[in-house]
């Protein structure tokens, strides 16, 4: 092993050959030892790793995703940041991927299709290794991105049959007619649904919504209450106003989001109305401070980070070039009832 630091290039940047030099291996170890590869003997990789930290040796995905046609990092696109619940995926994505050596490169598309499209544009030039992405809802020209680009996909939070087609999550539908289900049991007839955003997801618990209360003849479309405004504790405080004011009076409301329902329970001490005695609440994901609200808030108990996770091992299967036993993963939902129905 060379006792000497090798000088760095003209360019100012220490190489994978640099590093060789200095551990007294071949620049193939190098590489390998970087990536935690098992078959590195431990000395070699601790060997490795000092020269790496004395020259300061970054490595460049660049080079990498050139060498191996495909990078270390894995593309996720997710519709926002102000939501807890993507955070959680965001957190289980990350926890998982990295021990594989994969980092994630996040991509945030507001809930536009364009902005998605250009987005994948964008990311499939640093050659990713894997995609995430949420939902099923995109562009043609996205899906069509997607299947030549010959990366490995797996969609999240919502459940397809489409062959060739991965995907992990739940019945969006299904679980908001649980909940509708559960208010019907406690008695309630006249049960508004509210919602913001209205994204994909949000309109397929809408659905699940009006298929139950058609079921026990008790839809009416003036129960439907829809702002397409990002979901917020201030816009479902203004719906709750809006909708306790109607006429005839409704006895429950269905919110498709928490902070919606949060934001309404907070009205609700506001304008002195009881809950769930004169209205019952409820809300969808059981975000953070749910369990907290005065009354506690009655919610669907989303697996988001079991989701997040759940897809990262697909996908990486998927990378390996494994044939998974099923393509779709349904992890469910849970009615959490708690004292505001």
């Amino acid at each position: 092993m060379s006792n000497e630091t090798p000088r760095p290039r003209a360019t100012g940047r220490v190489t994978l050959a640099d590093v060789a030099q200095l551990a007294g291996v071949s620049p193939i170890t190098v590489s390998r030892a970087l990536r935690g590869e098992r078959a590195v003997d431990p000395a070699l990789v601790a060997r490795v790793k000092d020269a790496a930290n004395k020259l300061g040796y970054v490595p460049d995905p660049a080079a990498r995703a050139l060498a191996s046609r495909h990078g270390s990092h894995v593309a996720v696109l997710i519709p926002m940041l102000s939501n807890a619940l993507f955070v959680d995926v965001l957190e289980a994505v990350q926890r998982t991927l990295r021990p594989a050596g994969f980092q994630t490169l996040i991509g945030i598309t507001h809930y536009d299709l364009a902005e998605e499209e250009q987005l994948l544009r964008e990311q499939l030039q640093h050659r990713p290794a894997g995609l995430l992405v949420t939902g099923l809802d995109r562009s043609d020209a996205t899906r069509a991105l997607i299947e030549r680009s010959g990366v490995p996909c797996v969609h999240m939070m919502e459940l397809s049959n489409a062959p060739g087609v991965y995907s992990v999550g739940l019945s969006q539908a299904d679980a908001a007619a649980a909940m509708t289900r559960h208010l019907l049991e406690r008695g309630h007839r006249r049960i508004a649904f509210a919602a913001a955003q209205l994204d994909p997801r949000t309109l397929q618990r809408l659905d699940g919504w009006r298929q139950q209360m058609a079921r026990a003849g008790l839809h009416d479309p003036r129960l439907e209450w829809r702002n397409p405004a990002p979901s917020s504790m201030a816009v479902g405080a203004l719906m709750f106003e809006q909708i306790v004011a109607q006429k005839p009076a409704v006895d429950a409301v269905f919110f498709c989001n928490d902070d919606l329902a949060q934001g309404a329970l907070l009205a609700a001490t506001r304008l002195r109305i009881a809950v769930p005695r004169r209205v019952a609440i409820a809300g969808f994901n059981d975000l953070t401070g749910s369990d907290q609200m005065l009354p506690p808030l009655t919610t669907v108990r989303t697996p988001r980070a079991e989701i997040g996770e759940a897809a990262s091992r697909l996908l990486l299967a998927l990378m390996r070039g494994e044939t998974p036993k099923s393509p779709s993963l349904d992890l469910g939902y849970q009615i959490v009832v708690r004292g505001s129905t």
